[in-house]
């Protein structure tokens, strides 16, 4: 007789499987985010200003429209956000070389250095539990995260389309 492998769960649409998801992912962003939250008190900053500096690292000169997209909060909040990044001096607004109205946000030193904290300790988590997980476990984890990003945000994440001369 073969020995029977005990393994996850093949119901794992069940209502409890389901909850202890979502239960995994309130304690994972509640301790992802911890050190970042700890560092922007020191700062009176919240996790509005958080997303703002991240984003606006990854892409320098996102104009302002872009950055609302991408953060799906109100322009009233934005704006509350920014100015206070600004007044500290961690972003700087850019005139749009077409269009003199346009603002584009880029982070200053002080702006990428403080980056650069939030995320360190963030990557540091995510490497760690890459590691723990294994390749074909982090495959399925980005599986599972896209089918909960909604609408034009799965985008940022397709593959690029094949250069000139690659097969698709």
């Amino acid at each position: 007789m073969s020995e029977v492998k005990s393994g996850p769960n093949p119901l794992f649409l069940r209502e409890e499987e389901l909850r202890q998801g979502i239960e995994m992912l309130f304690f994972a962003y509640r301790d992802f985010t911890s050190e970042a939250d700890a560092m922007l008190v020191k700062h009176k900053f919240g996790r509005a200003h958080h997303r703002a500096i991240y984003f606006v690292g990854r892409h320098p000169r996102i104009s302002v429209t872009d950055l609302l997209g991408i953060l799906g909060i109100t322009k009233q909040s934005l704006s509350r956000v920014l100015s206070q990044l600004i007044e500290e001096e961690l972003i700087v607004q850019h005139r749009g070389l077409r269009d003199g109205r346009q603002r584009l946000l880029e982070l200053t030193e002080k702006g990428v250095e403080l980056e650069r904290q939030l995320t360190e300790a963030q990557r540091r988590r995510f490497a760690r539990a890459y590691r723990e997980a294994g390749a074909e476990a982090v495959e399925g984890f980005r599986k599972v995260m896209m089918g909960m990003i909604d609408g034009p945000a799965r985008e940022r994440f397709a593959p690029p389309p094949p250069g000139p001369g690659e097969r698709s």
